[in-house]
């Protein structure tokens, strides 16, 4: 695939940030284009002040960034992409949300309640929500409505834990390649409609050809 030049690829860890061995690290290590996002907190979150580092992290990075967010860091960018006044794609091109974690459970962890609940509005970018079927942090069906309400493009993992390290998939060859589709569209679609649109084809062309 012929990537587009000059963008940068923020990764957005989840609770307790992304350790050396999570498929975000290494890519962190192995692309040029890839930097995280320094939220800060790792182990004690506040919603705003994520949102605001993830916000300065965007703004400092080189556009169009194409955000790649684990687990919290999901919700994360849901809230920024709430209280953002981007127009469609721009300067964030696009999102790969993989593991959302279910900030509205009642079960949940205390450290999620900041987050809760998840905002439930359209995403100003393409994006894609890469869920788990045995996802210890969320119900693959609340996955499944997320995605939904973000107008993201479900991508089904199978059994595959919560998409992390402990789930044995090394730098994740598929989340990269997922990664590439957004990252080749950047530009090309101006509504949320044109963007499902795109992906949802992008996406079947690459599960007949292995493209």
């Amino acid at each position: 695939m012929a990537h587009i030049q000059g963008y940068t690829v923020l990764t957005v860890p989840g609770l307790g940030n992304s350790g050396p061995t999570h498929w975000q690290s290494l890519w962190e290590k192995q692309r040029e284009d890839t930097v995280r996002a320094d939220l800060g907190m790792w182990d004690a979150p506040h919603r705003n002040v994520w949102v605001t580092k993830l916000d300065q992290a965007i703004r400092a990075a080189r556009a169009p960034v194409v955000l790649v967010a684990h687990s919290l860091g999901c919700v994360a960018v849901a809230w920024w992409a709430a209280l953002s006044p981007q127009p469609y794609g721009w300067p964030v091109a696009g999102a790969l949300l993989v593991a959302p974690a279910d900030v509205n459970r009642q079960d949940g962890p205390p450290e999620l309640a900041g987050f809760a609940p998840a905002p439930a509005t359209l995403l100003p970018f393409p994006s894609i929500v890469v869920a788990s079927r045995d996802d210890p942090w969320i119900r693959f069906e609340r996955a499944q409505g997320l995605a939904g309400q973000w107008g993201s493009h479900l991508v089904d993992a199978g059994s595959a834990g919560h998409i992390n390290a402990a789930s044995g998939i090394g730098d994740w060859a598929e989340g990269q390649a997922l990664l590439g589709e957004l990252i080749d569209g950047a530009g090309i679609a101006h509504t949320p409609t044109e963007g499902r649109a795109w992906l949802a084809r992008r996406l079947a062309i690459e599960a007949r050809t292995g493209a």
